[in-house]
């Protein structure tokens, strides 16, 4: 996956960086470990968080015994519980409200993807 690698992600970087950032951030106050690799990309009334290498040290251990299945139910457990908190930095970040929220998790290759979609622009007026 391209992008920036969280540690070289800078505070004054715009709304995209700083969105990653954060989101690594609260993934590792969870979790105990943030991915390594964030990309957030803003398209109109769509914002998309791409993470690589999200799995705990833990998890990679229940996958590699073949329990994929409750890694992911697990991961599915953590973003519901976050999901106020991912909201709030995407609206915090591009001052639009977000008025839907999905979260998903692959294992091979270690992937996450979170999706917001933003109240139309003109809504907001």
């Amino acid at each position: 996956m391209e992008g920036i690698p969280v540690d070289q992600q800078r505070e004054g970087s715009g709304p995209s960086a700083m969105i990653s950032t954060s989101a690594v951030k609260l993934l590792h106050e969870y979790t105990g470990r943030g991915p390594t690799k964030a990309k957030t990309a803003i398209n109109e009334d769509v914002v998309t968080i791409l993470l690589a290498d999200t799995l705990t040290t833990g998890e990679r251990r229940l996958v590699d015994n073949g329990r994929s299945a409750r890694v992911l139910q697990l991961r599915h457990d953590y973003q519901l519980i976050m999901r106020e908190k991912f909201i709030r930095i995407v609206e915090r970040q591009l001052h639009r409200k977000v008025i839907a929220f999905m979260s998903q998790n692959h294992i091979d290759p270690d992937l996450a993807v979170e999706v917001f979609v933003l109240e139309p622009a003109d809504a907001a007026r």
